[in-house]
């Protein structure tokens, strides 16, 4: 018997007839033999609209639409979490329905009920422990078991969430504390490609790519998994796979007994992959802004002052660039996620006696590329070839960052594709 982890996306479940054909692919793998527990996210759609129902009821997005800046929108995020929530809720027992309906055993479980334990930071909880006794006894026992993803329980017994895509993160942390045998992502796409084949018709599906090239994907805009999930995956050496929910349920008689080669992706430590490319994917993102402050103090303990306040709002920062302008006087410019824009200005705006700076700016036309391959360890040049591709298309680089297996660029956002496009011929993933 293998106990095995199948997460299920909110495209993948996001109608009954989704979720159907979701529980049709878990009574495969029960019907097999396999202990199985399944993590589900909220229904396609759901988890936006309750933000919205949050701001609505917070009055913000009023407030903003009318250009007003006296509302806040830092609302209690301890509401929000027990608000948005809820869409895990309902899709857990749909599906637990629907499988009980097939004659399969299965219950449905909240995250306060496994229980899943985070810390308090609400929006964006971290997983600090799980509890999985009971549950890894039913599920021996040949009960299903179906779990809300993306919450847990923080101190105090209050409902936390754990961001956008938290799903996958539960889904992962859960199957390192069952040991379980794999973790198997299930969503609208049948694997990792080398770019976005909506974006570039010759880009492939790669068998198998390693956590440090997921992860470097996965947060350089790629939206298969969530970074975090795939850091988990690592540290705790959880092989993933990659897998499309659309595919026929029964797979010709297959099931996830092997290493899932051909059925999608697995994501795996690098020393089982025969071979490496120089750079194995192209990655971009959309959902990226733009903040700059002008003529900051240069002085040491500024950029603490900056990212300080910044941290303790749980805002992450990117790319970072600092350019001297005037004499005693810096530019700053970094970027943050999107969806963070307004909580980001209006932090900085608060400390900005603390900071001291003249203006502060903020965008949303911009867009993230990136090269990422852990051949780049052992091969020269790849950023002058990548910087110079770019010129030749007169695509201006407004911004640098790097790592040992990941070069990425900052660019107007109207030329995301073009780059995306002339990146992926460059580094030969057209023809594989």
């Amino acid at each position: 018997m293998s106990l095995l982890v199948l997460k299920f996306g909110g495209t993948s479940v996001a109608d009954l007839d989704r979720i159907r054909n979701a529980a049709r692919h878990v009574k495969r793998e029960a019907d097999a033999g396999h202990a199985v527990a399944v993590v589900v996210s909220a229904m396609a759609g759901a988890t936006n609209q309750l933000v919205a129902l949050v701001e609505e009821a917070w009055g913000y997005k009023a407030a903003k639409q009318n250009g007003g800046s006296e509302l806040s929108a830092q609302y209690d995020c301890r509401e929000y979490d027990a608000v948005v929530a809820s869409g895990e809720q309902v899709t857990s027992g749909l599906l637990a329905l629907v499988l009980q309906s097939m004659g399969v055993k299965a219950r449905s479980w909240q995250g306060w009920q496994i229980p899943l334990h985070t810390d308090d930071a609400h929006r964006a909880a971290r997983i600090t422990g799980l509890a999985v006794d009971e549950l890894k006894t039913r599920m021996l026992d040949g009960e299903v078991a179906v779990i809300a993803g993306f919450q847990g329980i923080a101190p105090g017994n209050r409902i936390s969430t754990l961001g956008r895509g938290g799903s996958d993160t539960s889904a992962v942390a859960l199957a390192a504390a069952l040991s379980a045998d794999r973790c198997d992502v299930y969503t609208d796409v049948d694997g990792v490609y080398t770019t976005d084949p909506r974006l570039v018709p010759k880009a492939h599906r790669l068998d198998r790519i390693s956590y440090e090239e997921m992860l470097e994907m996965a947060s350089q805009g790629a939206k298969v998994l969530q970074t975090r999930s795939v850091e988990l995956a690592m540290q705790r050496s959880v092989r993933v796979l990659v897998r499309s929910s659309f595919d026929p349920p029964d797979l010709g008689g297959r099931t996830a007994e092997a290493d899932g080669t051909g059925l999608g992706t697995l994501v795996c430590h690098e020393d089982e992959i025969v071979e490496q490319n120089v750079v194995s994917g192209i990655a971009y993102a959309r959902d990226e802004a733009k903040v700059t402050l002008l003529k900051v103090a240069d002085k040491p303990g500024v950029a603490a002052q900056v990212f300080g306040s910044l941290a303790t709002a749980n805002i992450n920062v990117d790319m970072i660039v600092q350019n001297v302008s005037e004499a005693g006087y810096t530019d700053l410019t970094f970027t943050v996620q999107s969806a963070d824009l307004d909580r980001a200005l209006e932090v900085l705006r608060k400390a900005k006696d603390k900071i001291g700076y003249a203006d502060l700016r903020g965008s949303t036309d911009i867009a993230k590329v990136s090269a990422i391959g852990v051949g780049m360890r052992s091969h020269a040049g790849v950023a002058a070839q990548m910087f110079s591709a770019l010129a030749e298309k007169g695509i201006n680089i407004e911004a640098i960052s790097t790592s040992e297996i990941k070069i990425s660029v900052l660019i107007d956002a109207a030329y995301a594709e073009l780059a995306v496009r002339t990146l992926h011929s460059l580094f030969g993933l057209d023809s594989r």
